[in-house]
């Protein structure tokens, strides 16, 4: 019986130690990516820093030169360095 409880502890302990924190994590990284639109400057996960100019379906074409496009996953971005003037308006004075 005690061996049961001794089990039963190290898992309590590994939810609130590992689980939970990664699946809080994954939540904010899912409400980020839905928050995303065009003019956003992101980042990657292999560092590659450009602006969105189109979103489809499963992936952003994101403009990181002059002329340069390239198709990314959705799940690929990492964090958003600025948001696009579509997201903040400002109002003229």
């Amino acid at each position: 019986m005690n061996q049961f409880i001794y089990f039963g502890l190290l898992f309590a302990a590994m939810w609130f130690l590992m689980i939970a924190p990664q699946r809080k994590k994954q939540k904010a990284h899912e409400k980020m990516l839905k928050a995303l639109g065009n003019g956003d400057e992101i980042v990657t996960t292999g560092g590659i820093l450009g602006t969105i100019v189109a979103i489809k379906d499963d992936r952003y074409i994101v403009r990181v030169g002059e002329s340069t496009k390239i198709e990314i996953g959705k799940s690929f971005v990492s964090a958003v360095l600025k948001e696009g003037v579509a997201a903040n308006p400002v109002s003229p004075l």
